[in-house]
Formats: structure tokens, sequence, C-alpha cells
């Protein structure tokens, strides 16, 4: 498998320096990693992720 391209995420870079970065594969999965364990991924579906990001931002 390719090398995948990997983004910043536009919530990250606070004064902490710590970044989330995402990355599609060819098999349509999401890869995320963390700037300080950049060598640890988790792979989730798309539809995976957005229901979490979903009930991250709903009111609680």
């Amino acid at each position: 498998m390719p090398e995948p391209h990997w983004q910043k995420s536009s919530y990250s870079g606070g004064p902490e320096g710590n970044c989330l970065y995402a990355a599609p594969t060819p098999d349509g999965m999401i890869r995320l990693r963390e700037s300080d364990t950049p060598h640890v991924t988790l792979a989730t579906a798309p539809e995976g992720l957005a229901a979490l990001l979903r009930h991250l931002k709903s009111p609680s």
C-alpha cells in the first residue's frame, strides 16, 4: 500500500503543538494519527468518523 497523504486537522496546532492528522486510503478507510506518536495509526470507515464527530458536536 502506498504511503498515505496525511493532512493536518484544521483544529490542530494549539499552544501544546499536538496535531491530529487524517489520510484516506485506497480501500475507502480513513487513517488517523497524532503528531506525538506518528507510528501509531487508527483506521475507521468514513461513516464511523462522521458519527463520532456528530456526537462530539452535539449539546450535552
